[in-house]
């Protein structure tokens, strides 16, 4: 009898250290998962950092290509602007005087449907 119970103490004692075991294994699963998730957090967190680096960057350069459009058409418009008024201050006298002349210079005459009652 004193076997037996020597036998289920052993018993006991292993089923408790397998217990142990179990508990200390989870217990490390739990600290490796804590640290997969800080770990996938940071690498998420520095590729979000890359690609918003990357966006800006492009978007830099797509504003930078609006901004120099911008500018080739303020140039274009005062370029225009400049041969509108080279092409007023040349023909200004010649369309004054023409139009001078069609106003002071009447030649009374009748007109084509005009017929004279008779």
């Amino acid at each position: 009898m004193a076997s037996q119970s020597q036998g289920i103490q052993q018993l006991l004692q292993a089923e408790k250290r397998a217990a142990e075991k179990v508990a200390e294994a989870r217990k490390r699963e739990n600290r490796r998962l804590r640290q997969a998730k800080e770990e996938a957090q940071a690498e998420i967190e520095q590729y979000r950092l890359q690609r918003e680096k990357e966006f800006k960057t492009k978007e830099a350069a797509a504003l930078g290509s609006h901004g120099n459009s911008a500018v080739e058409v303020d140039r274009d418009t005062a370029e225009r602007l400049g041969r509108l008024q080279d092409s007023y201050r040349g023909n200004r006298s010649a369309v004054l005087g023409e139009l001078l002349s069609r106003v002071c210079d009447i030649r009374p005459e009748f007109h084509a449907n005009y017929r004279v009652a008779g």
